[in-house]
């Protein structure tokens, strides 16, 4: 590993560590780099925002496009201190950084509580066989939406 990515690794994993130490939220922390400099770093805000979306990641790369003034991260990098959960991952995936850079791993995320490898597990289960049950209902209905989109002079492809 070269000294550019160890310093910023580092710092995810520090935000993970004063987050802990706070007690405001869980071991996670997350950065993004664009051109050698950090342009948002974040600490998990779950439990101090009564919000389940507020990971680390997630706080990171709202902070992010919105000081960049977009919606996608080209060009950019993200550090995390663990290796994204499924949310995450999916959130990165829609901002499309370059690359991303995790430290600990989902089966360690487990090992402490956490419920990455489960919703791994879940996503691979057809809807109506999961935890929670997914209900598949008026399909033709929301169909119309996505006619409208097809049909838009206004969308903005993303």
């Amino acid at each position: 590993m070269d000294r550019y990515n160890q310093k910023f690794m580092e710092k995810a994993i520090q935000l993970a560590k004063e987050n802990v130490k706070s007690g405001k939220g869980g071991p996670f922390g997350a950065i993004v780099v664009k051109d050698g400099q950090i342009i948002a770093e974040a600490m998990n805000e779950v439990t101090p925002s009564n919000d389940p979306t507020a990971h680390a990641e997630i706080v990171a790369i709202r902070q992010a496009c919105r000081d960049l003034k977009t919606y996608q991260l080209e060009g950019c990098e993200m550090y995390s201190s663990c290796e994204p959960c499924p949310m995450c991952l999916g959130a990165i995936y829609w901002a499309r950084p370059d690359r991303v850079y995790y430290a600990g791993t989902r089966k360690d995320a487990a090992a402490s509580g956490f419920d990455d490898d489960f919703i791994y597990q879940e996503m691979e289960l057809s809807p109506e066989k999961r935890e929670i049950p997914f209900i598949n209902i008026m399909r033709n209905e929301a169909l119309e939406a996505f006619k409208d989109w097809d049909e838009s002079e206004l969308k903005i492809h993303y």
